[in-house]
């Protein structure tokens, strides 16, 4: 009988599990390991300290001690690599290398330069499931390396986001995709279709700057209704700054809650809405409205617009046209939330997500490198 293949993954850096700091990366990470160990994979998960996946044994995470690195996001296009030390990555990495033997997969969720240059020292195979679009030069350098040496061990969440990469274009022209497509899942179980919205829209996501609330703000403004925003907190400054732009919008923070408490709440929504500032990888958060059968308003940027059906699911409009979402807004009545549902079951499931990365994981096995 052949052995269970065995999974090492790589928590991102940023923040502990559970914490939101991660954003989408953390629900993805949590929902696939649940998955893959329900099916008898053998899992581990190095994380930052005080990480929690709800549903798993403690032992399954093994905590790692140091600094988070910098976002990406908030740094220049030019800026050179740093790292902080005691840096949590280096300290993953090492404990990595010290683990590497007992897995057959060694699986990085991280977006850090010093995860992809440590892909060509590890002997089991290293793949990189990649968060963002293209943001750092030296990023970037590395991830071509990466395509280059090992193919198939990048994985993206969209083609929008993997057009973001240089290097991928180039290779597109001439008829090689550097990248393995894994959009992911969520557990529909934990999401319970709502048939009919109660007139409040909602905005989902860490607060930051590149999220872009300010536009749902100025939405608010102008329709008069009222917006429930839920996640992390990331940037008081830049919170402060759209209530002090916004002051007639109608914004009710209820924080960065738990996956059952966050849907109960989303469901009742008519709308979520999604104003993305940059090139979103994926969008995890318009999988989970349609999970409760809440009709997506997104920007024509980044992941959003691939998950979103225009005039079935939700409404794709222009990138930074607040008067397209006021116009979007008055249109919801004409979406059927049972498609929202059925969207999310057909092409969104954990299965789905599980059956995507392993098929992803036997290209794994015939890379001839």
């Amino acid at each position: 009988m052949t052995q269970p293949r065995r999974y090492l993954f790589l928590s991102t850096p940023v923040g502990p599990l559970g914490s939101g700091a991660g954003g989408g990366v953390e629900l993805n990470l949590a929902n696939l390991t649940r998955t893959l160990m329900a099916r008898g994979y053998q899992m581990r998960v190095l994380a930052p300290q005080g990480s929690c996946i709800a549903g798993l044994p403690p032992t399954v995470i093994e905590p790692v001690a140091g600094l988070p690195p910098r976002y990406a996001q908030s740094q220049r296009r030019d800026a050179p690599v740093q790292i902080d030390t005691p840096s949590l990555l280096a300290h993953l990495w090492q404990r990595a290398a010290q683990m590497q033997d007992d897995f057959d997969l060694i699986v990085n969720w991280s977006y850090d330069w010093l995860s992809f240059y440590l892909t060509d020292f590890f002997r089991t195979p290293v793949a990189h499931i990649i968060s963002m679009g293209s943001l750092n030069n030296a990023v970037d350098q590395a991830l071509e390396h990466i395509a280059q040496t090992y193919p198939d061990r990048l994985a993206v969440h969209s083609r929008a986001q993997g057009q973001t990469f240089a290097f991928a274009q180039a290779g597109m022209l001439e008829g090689r995709d550097p990248f393995v497509y894994l959009p992911c899942g969520v557990d529909l179980q934990q999401y319970d279709f709502v048939p009919h919205g109660k007139g409040s829209l909602a905005w989902v996501g860490r607060i930051a700057p590149e999220k872009g609330l300010e536009d749902c703000a100025a939405l608010s403004e102008k329709t008069g209704i009222p917006v429930v925003i839920l996640g992390h907190l990331q940037d008081p400054a830049y919170w402060q700054q759209i209530q002090a732009n916004y002051p007639q919008a109608q914004l009710d923070y209820r924080g960065f809650l738990p996956t059952r408490h966050m849907q109960q709440i989303l469901g009742q929504c008519s709308a979520l809405v999604m104003t993305p500032k940059w090139i979103e990888a994926f969008g995890m958060v318009a999988v989970e409205a349609l999970a409760c059968g809440v009709p997506v308003i997104t920007y024509r940027r980044g992941g959003p617009a691939e998950i979103v059906r225009d005039g079935e699911t939700g409404w794709v409009v222009d990138p930074d046209d607040v008067p397209a979402l006021v116009d979007a807004v008055g249109r919801l009545d004409r979406i059927d939330r049972h498609h929202c549902r059925q969207r999310a079951e057909q092409h969104y499931s954990l299965n789905v997500m599980a059956e995507r990365f392993l098929a992803w994981d036997r290209q794994i096995c015939r890379d001839p490198v």
